[in-house]
């Protein structure tokens, strides 16, 4: 919502936040309502109060976050306006919660843009029409090439001439730690100088235990050495561009975002993906762009990472491609033109 306001011009925005951003354009405001960045029961509340309160005050009220069957039910009974046009925009139908009935009756707004066209096919074979696709947008300007900081290689010491694999995903959610584990020895195996890094933020005890689980198996094998774990990094850009290979091997995406932005910030500053073969993620992912592995193939991930690592020239071509059609698809300000086109419809 923020980088979508930022980039939307003719049209006053309030966004409705947990902390003030400061720094923001004039035609932005914000107001405090939420006491967490986490969207749950408590922080649904104070979103219904400041609706029913405020609502008639606006011309447009755009959701932005990912529905349940309590937050619509609230908002469709309490909150909603005939007067005030409504645009929802879902990140993740979650299929693997909810019913294809339940699924229709989270739909409340005039509209419902979804970030990919699987999700919005199926929107539209449950009988609601009033869908569109939009791919989330990412400021190009700041995902983009440049070279290895040095700082940070010598931060995570890391030398200049180490092949760098970096895997910006989850430890639990994804289904993909285990499989980049079983690789590790391999990969190791056939490129002498490789490093890796899990760039995976702790959200629970379960990244607790299996990020300790990971590092107890790679110790055992005496790989230590050549991973480094990073829980949190607040300039993703470097760090892409640190990697010569950045993987997202993914075997479940329930409860993640279609389009998972990880993914394309990396397509975005050049990098070549290695993304598994799961039907939401090769809407975007082609053999241009990116290079698909099947779903929880250890041998395939092993042999796509070895086959880079020995062909520059290749990584180079499809770092170039991913960059044009992240340019093509995920430019905030074309984002942003779009859903002004909308605004100015509803």
């Amino acid at each position: 919502a923020y980088y979508l306001a930022k980039n939307v011009d003719g049209f006053q925005f309030t966004l409705l936040v947990n902390k003030i951003i400061k720094g923001l354009p004039e035609n932005i405001q914000q107001e405090r309502i939420y006491t967490s960045s986490n969207f749950g029961f408590l922080q649904k509340l104070y979103l219904l109060r400041y609706l029913r309160r405020y609502l008639r005050r606006f011309d447009i009220a755009h959701f932005v976050f990912t529905p349940t069957k309590l937050s619509s039910a609230l908002i469709k009974k309490f909150a909603l306006n005939n007067k005030v046009g409504t645009l929802q925009t879902i990140a993740t139908l979650r299929e693997d919660l909810f019913s294809d009935e339940e699924i229709k009756k989270l739909i409340f707004g005039n509209l419902a843009v979804t970030y990919s066209d699987y999700a919005k096919n199926k929107l539209e074979k449950l009988g609601l029409k009033n869908t569109k696709r939009i791919y989330p947008g990412i400021d190009l300007g700041h995902y983009s090439s440049a070279p290895k900081n040095i700082k940070l290689i010598n931060d995570l010491g890391i030398s200049g001439n180490d092949f760098v694999i970096v895997y910006p995903g989850e430890y639990t959610r994804l289904g993909a730690t285990d499989d980049i584990a079983k690789s590790l020895p391999q990969i190791f195996k056939s490129i002498p100088n490789a490093k890796f890094i899990f760039a995976c933020r702790i959200k629970g005890t379960g990244d607790i235990q299996k990020k300790k689980e990971i590092k107890n198996k790679l110790q055992d094998k005496g790989l230590l050495s050549k991973i480094t774990f990073i829980d949190t990094f607040s300039d993703m850009p470097k760090l892409y561009n640190l990697s010569d290979v950045v993987i997202f091997p993914a075997k479940d995406m329930k409860g993640k975002f279609d389009v998972p932005l990880v993914v394309v910030e990396a397509m975005a500053c050049e990098k070549p993906v290695i993304i598994s073969d799961l039907p939401v993620l090769k809407e975007f992912a082609n053999s241009h762009n990116s290079v698909t592995i099947k779903s929880g193939d250890v041998k395939q991930l092993i042999e796509a990472t070895s086959d880079l690592y020995k062909n520059k020239s290749k990584r180079e071509e499809i770092g170039k491609n991913a960059r044009k059609y992240a340019e093509e698809n995920f430019d905030i300000k074309k984002v942003a033109e779009e859903y002004k086109k909308i605004y100015e419809s509803l």
